[in-house]
């Protein structure tokens, strides 16, 4: 087939990768999101999939949003006959929805009809599944609620961050998504509607979503650190400022602090929960680098009793 691929960050650039190296598809174009401000002098930079494909020699279309009238005539004169979708970070209207014969095929990161949205690994982490994956669906106007042409499923190991799944995900689904492209062209494949049970939602997570509540059980805090990690990272307030949580374990054997209450010992820094306490290993003050907990402790001199959360 040939295929106009539509993706943006580094997560969607190895199911980019894999169609391109297939021998059985085209892929004539790319669409991705407009050049974006980044770093300390703010200037514009293209986005992963965009340079990907442009090493690759692939057209690269940027709209401003998919509904743009030049846009839509650059997809019809391309005239693809399906539209793998990874991560791109648009809603897509009818009239693009309409272009490609075959329609625009999602990789999704949960096994829908769960944590249909924006963030599936984040609220899968901080929710505790034992078990996620990915899916291909045929993208329809609803939120991820298209029919379903293939799964596959990953554990949720303890200590993984969202970024950690993520990864993985995006390497299996790689080859999931060509699957999926292979079965559509030969016909092997038919989309299955999603069952009406089970639907969960899984929107953007907020800076606000991300504060640690330290009356919380030790494993509901120990859950949003890694499911905010690396974005937007787990933060709780210390002397009146933003502390950002890195990385931290239950600890069961201690149950002797309060909520937030910190206690340093030469090298271990614990705060109290609701339950058992926390041990801090990484943090990172407001307008620093990530640092060991422990040296952090030293530096600001913790006194006995102080509480994190105020």
């Amino acid at each position: 087939m040939k295929l106009v691929f539509a993706g943006t960050p580094e997560v969607a650039v190895p199911a980019l990768d894999a169609l391109i190296a297939s021998d059985r598809h085209e892929v004539a174009a790319v669409i991705t999101r407009p050049d974006a401000p980044a770093g300390r002098g703010r200037r514009l930079v293209a986005s992963p999939v965009a340079e990907r494909a442009e090493e690759a020699g692939i057209e690269v279309l940027k709209p401003v949003k998919p509904r743009d009238e030049d846009f839509l005539a650059r997809l019809r004169e391309i005239a693809p006959d399906c539209c793998p979708v990874v991560a791109y970070g648009a809603l897509l209207p009818k009239t693009a929805l309409d272009v490609p014969a075959r329609g625009w095929v999602n990789l999704h990161f949960s096994l829908l009809p769960a944590w249909r949205g924006a963030a599936p690994v984040q609220h899968a982490v901080m929710a505790g599944d034992e078990v996620t994956g990915a899916s291909t669906f045929l993208i329809e106007e609803g939120l991820d609620s298209g029919p379903v042409y293939g799964v596959l499923t990953e554990e949720v190991r303890p200590t993984d961050t969202s970024g950690d799944l993520l990864t993985r995900l995006a390497f299996a689904g790689a080859g999931l998504l060509a699957a999926t492209m292979d079965g559509i062209e030969d016909g092997t494949l038919h989309a299955v509607p999603q069952p009406g049970e089970g639907v969960t939602l899984a929107p953007k997570i907020t800076v606000e979503d991300a504060q640690v509540q330290w009356s919380a059980p030790a494993l509901r805090v120990d859950r949003v650190v890694r499911g905010c990690t690396p974005a937007p990272g787990a933060w709780t307030l210390f002397r009146g400022e933003r502390l950002k949580l890195v990385q931290a374990v239950p600890v069961f054997d201690r149950t002797d602090l309060a909520p937030g209450e910190l206690s340093v010992g030469k090298n271990n820094v614990y705060a109290g929960t609701g339950s058992h306490a926390v041990e801090l290993l990484w943090v990172q003050p407001q307008g620093k680098k990530p640092m060991k907990a422990a040296d952090w402790a030293r530096g600001v001199r913790i006194a006995p009793g102080e509480l994190l959360g105020l």
